[in-house]
């Protein structure tokens, strides 16, 4: 399938009925989400009303390291291969994770004021996101300052792969030191886990931001194809007439 869709002309035919389908699953999952989060399921016995904000907060910090994996994995293909859809993919996955890792701290800080008493702690989980975040900065600037594009796609894919690093202490940070998170309770086996009131929305709003971040990548993707031709074209030398004087 990935070889497939390697092709540019062979991605554009699938975004043509792929995209529609995850723009639809997003908005049917969101919204699902949101009145399954906001009206059905139960307040909680200790955050009370506030505990809603899990149903943004959590899957934004999901999707915040599943888009790094995502970038990972295409800066090591655009690297050893050196394949532009996988560049163009990279260059998505981190403008739409640094946009779900902002979405995480902000969201967070705002529960933390509810059930902290603090905007902001610097705990192991809180901090290594936030760092998170720098380096999607950090890669995008690379992207921008560099004006060779195939210079900036490899230098950008390295600082991508070094990176990586970051996402092992975010997961095990509130294993590691003492943190005001507490441990996973979805994907931790043995764990106590959610009631279903509130699993149900919190995984229907996960689904929606894979279906948004799919969506999303699929057009900006798209976009950068079709941007690349229009700049192949225009740079194109125009074509020479020579004159003939028949009678020189």
């Amino acid at each position: 399938m990935i070889n497939y869709l390697a092709n540019p002309q062979r991605f554009l035919n699938f975004a043509r009925f792929a995209s529609p389908i995850f723009m639809c699953l997003f908005f049917g999952a969101f919204i699902f989400g949101l009145w399954q989060g906001l009206i059905i399921s139960p307040a909680d016995v200790k955050h009370g009303e506030a505990v809603r904000i899990m149903y943004v907060h959590v899957p934004a910090a999901y999707m915040s390291m599943f888009c790094y994996m995502a970038l990972f994995v295409a800066s090591f293909v655009s690297f050893v291969w050196r394949h532009n859809l996988a560049d163009y993919g990279a260059m998505a996955f981190a403008r739409i994770g640094a946009v779900f890792t902002a979405l995480c701290l902000l969201t967070g800080s705002v529960w933390g004021k509810t059930g902290w008493g603090t905007w902001w702690e610097w705990d192991g989980r809180m901090t290594s996101v936030l760092v998170l975040f720098f380096i999607y900065l950090a890669y995008l600037f690379i992207r921008q300052v560099i004006d060779d594009r195939r210079k900036a796609s490899r230098f950008a894919a390295i600082f991508a792969m070094v990176g990586v690093i970051n996402i092992p202490i975010i997961k095990f940070s509130v294993d590691w030191w003492n943190s005001l998170h507490q441990t996973a309770t979805i994907s931790k086996i043995g764990s106590s886990g959610l009631e279903t009131p509130m699993l149900i929305p919190l995984l229907s709003i996960i689904v929606s931001y894979m279906a948004l971040f799919a969506w999303l990548s699929v057009e900006q993707v798209k976009t950068d194809i079709h941007t690349a031709r229009l700049s192949r074209k225009t740079e194109k030398p125009a074509a020479t007439i020579t004159i003939e004087d028949d009678h020189a």
